[in-house]
């Protein structure tokens, strides 16, 4: 069921979350939010048909001596309710809120509240992981993780483990999302990674970051790559 909280019903309320979700679904590359998050392309076009609509409406309205007339506001109205009920038939918001790849950035800019689980991503998406790595000879590395708040290596609170993506080579990703790259995680914050005897004299491109198995909503951001010639 809708969260009937989560679109503003005053016009002025209205008006900054109509245009600042209109334009972030469609922001983002490769991928946009809304791909990410499975808006599907036809969703995405009412939605900033709404926003497109609104906006001339709502400068007429702000001019309280000539425009603001019982006909522009009814109007504006119905473009909430036409809102609200576009999204109570097709759960765009419902569906933000469960897909496996919401932020704490997604959540804010859609209104959604998730109780506690809203709190604890707060803490974990703005902590950068700070990895320290060990070559050991034969294709292996040895891995410190830790936060910027931990003088030891330690798994931080909220996450449970630490989710590393990388590629061994001689051409570094552009960036962590880039497709290919191997992933892994680690529930401890001290391990072993072991990439075999035969990529010694190539390079270890590799990215971190802090990761929640259950809730990947709380994933925090990736580390700035690191990178080092396997031995």
């Amino acid at each position: 069921m809708s969260d009937a909280s989560r679109i503003p019903r005053g016009i002025d309320a209205f008006s900054p979350y109509i245009g600042t979700t209109a334009t972030y679904l469609t922001a983002g590359t490769p991928e946009t939010n809304a791909e990410r998050l499975g808006v599907l392309p036809k969703e995405v076009a009412q939605w900033t048909s709404f926003s497109v609509e609104w906006i001339p409406l709502y400068t007429l309205y702000c001019d309280k001596l000539n425009g603001r007339t019982t006909a522009v506001t009814n109007r504006l109205y119905d473009i909430i309710d036409r809102c609200i009920t576009f999204d109570q038939t097709y759960h765009i918001l419902d569906r933000i809120a469960a897909s496996p790849n919401v932020t704490i950035v997604d959540l804010s800019t859609f209104n959604i509240k998730k109780g506690a689980l809203q709190k604890t991503t707060r803490s974990v998406a703005t902590t950068p992981v700070l990895a320290a790595l060990q070559a050991l000879g034969g294709g292996s590395f040895y891995i410190k993780c830790r936060s910027t708040t931990s003088e030891r290596a330690s798994i931080l609170e909220g996450a449970d483990c630490v989710q590393f993506v990388y590629v061994v080579g001689d051409t570094p990703p552009t960036s962590a999302e880039m497709a290919g790259l191997s992933k892994d995680i680690s529930t401890k914050a001290c391990f072993t990674l072991q990439l075999g005897a035969g990529s010694s004299a190539k390079y270890l491109y590799i990215y971190f970051r802090w990761y929640n198995t259950k809730h990947p909503e709380l994933a925090g951001p990736w580390s700035s790559m690191q990178m080092s010639l396997i031995m």
